[in-house]
């Protein structure tokens, strides 16, 4: 296989490579957008609802960390305000 073979063969996988990078972005970008979907959905039931559950709020919190939404620092400060109003 020559160099232009080469070429040939490189710039197809990394067009490949490339299309599979931007396949992941795009499905963890729709993942980013239903939590905060969620988490917007359950704010506005939270008036309503009265006094929220800690545990249930807790839940949702480690979830938004699990996703990747939440960095530690986050998930910790967060914690701690949802532990202190107990």
């Amino acid at each position: 296989m020559g160099l232009l073979g080469a070429a040939v063969v490189g710039g197809a996988i990394g067009r490949r490579s490339a299309r599979r990078q931007m396949e992941g972005m795009q499905a963890a970008q729709a993942q980013q957008q239903a939590a905060q979907a969620q988490a917007a959905q359950a704010q506005a039931q939270a008036p309503i609802q009265g006094k929220k559950d800690p545990y249930q709020e807790l839940e949702k919190l480690g979830n938004l960390k699990k996703q990747g939404l939440l960095s530690e620092e986050e998930f910790q400060k967060m914690k701690t305000q949802i532990i202190s109003g107990m």
